[in-house]
């Protein structure tokens, strides 16, 4: 563990939060420490074998948009795609950040670096079954979820640091961490992400899929949004860097 080195990135990320580079460098710093014997654990199960050889790799499945709206409207299918073209993402592109990151990194063994590639490749999916947005409360929660399924302690460290900044740069009144806290607890009742077939779930309805996963609305969440659009301000531009 190097909570130095990670305080450090924390504060290179807050210049800009699209840098995923600080967010690979901070979990590298706070990893999860029983990451191989869970990843041991599902692949060698039955059903880890079967999604492995069902879904090789994520990305070419997400990011075939084709393809995923052929399924039925209001699937996770089409969620999932009306959210990355909405924002500008691929999951490729997340990949090819993580690839830069990491080609000075020893190679993995095939079948655990299949695990981390999941882990990382549904953290967008887990912004569609949560509801939270891409503004920074919703980034923050969906870390606090996150650490529930996968506790890497970067998880909460970016969290919580992150809903600290928004309460000194957006002031008093919205729940934040509360709501940081919320996504925590909900993420408990939510089985691993990484770990579900996303050729089961992505045809299905997205309120099934939630039903499915025990994924519950995040009202605190709901309730800082609120609060701030009554104060006239942006969820999506708290520190108003739109008009920068």
């Amino acid at each position: 563990m190097q909570p130095a080195k990670a305080l450090h990135h924390f504060r290179e990320l807050l210049k800009d939060k699209e840098n995923t580079e600080e967010v690979f460098h901070i979990f590298e710093s706070l990893p999860w420490q029983g990451i191989r014997a869970a990843a041991e654990r599902f692949m060698l199960s039955p059903r880890g074998q079967a999604i492995r050889a069902a879904e090789p790799a994520l990305a070419p499945i997400l990011d075939d948009h084709a393809a995923l709206r052929r399924y039925p409207a209001g699937s996770l299918a089409h969620a999932y795609c009306d959210f990355m073209e909405r924002e500008g993402l691929t999951a490729q592109g997340l990949a090819d950040e993580f690839a830069k990151f990491a080609r000075d990194r020893g190679p993995y063994h095939d079948q655990f670096r299949w695990y981390l590639e999941r882990m990382r490749d549904v953290h967008d999916m887990l912004h569609i079954v949560t509801g939270y947005g891409r503004d920074a409360l919703g980034e923050a929660c969906v870390l606090a979820f996150t650490y529930s399924q996968q506790p890497a302690p970067a998880n909460l460290f970016i969290g919580y640091m992150a809903g600290l900044n928004i309460r000194q740069q957006a002031g008093k009144g919205a729940p934040v961490l509360r709501a940081i806290r919320e996504g925590q607890r909900l993420g408990k009742a939510c089985p691993r992400m990484c770990e579900q077939s996303m050729l089961e779930l992505l045809p299905l309805p997205l309120d099934e899929v939630r039903r499915r996963l025990k994924v519950t609305p995040a009202m605190r969440y709901a309730d800082c949004h609120a609060v701030w659009r009554a104060q006239g301000v942006d969820p999506f531009d708290l520190l108003g860097k739109k008009a920068a």
